[in-house]
């Protein structure tokens, strides 16, 4: 299991980690430091590169968030409350990502190639917004793997 769990908080870690520093560290640098045009131009690259990497990550936690309930925890009946919160809130947060690619993300894109840069920067304001909503779901899914055994069976 020790694999499984590893696998698991790695991609967690990738992705709730290259969210905050998307959102906290490199939108306010870009922000600061470029016009629009370059800002929305670097968007659309480091986007691209990032939820490539985030949908083997959404791969990784789901194929070895299920192997370890079926195969070493007993199945779903057999979970604490915090493991069916954090699967719940993953779910949602997967919900939102897919929102964002196949929405925001893509007519982000496609305004860029039209060089519609007022319809891209509000395309990349949606998707900050839902990018800030997906850090706070991922940390508090973080905090309910890391610290749910402590509390769950209290409850």
């Amino acid at each position: 299991m020790g694999l499984w769990i590893a696998v698991h908080v790695m991609a967690a870690v990738f992705w709730v980690g290259g969210m905050y520093f998307a959102h906290q560290c490199l939108r306010p640098a870009a922000e600061l430091h470029l016009p629009p045009p370059q800002r929305l131009v670097l968007w659309r690259g480091v986007l691209r590169r990032f939820f490539s990497r985030i949908w083997l990550a959404i791969a990784a936690l789901l194929i070895s968030g299920y192997l370890m309930i079926f195969i070493y925890l007993g199945g779903f009946s057999a979970l604490g409350v915090h493991v069916h919160l954090m699967q719940a809130s993953g779910w949602v947060m997967i919900g939102l990502f897919l929102h964002l690619y196949f929405g925001p993300y893509a007519r982000l894109k496609a305004a860029l190639n039209a060089e519609d840069f007022p319809a891209a920067g509000a395309q990349q304001a949606k998707i900050r917004k839902i990018v800030g909503i997906n850090l706070m779901l991922g940390i508090v899914t973080i905090l309910l793997g890391a610290t749910g055994r402590f509390w769950a069976n209290s409850l």
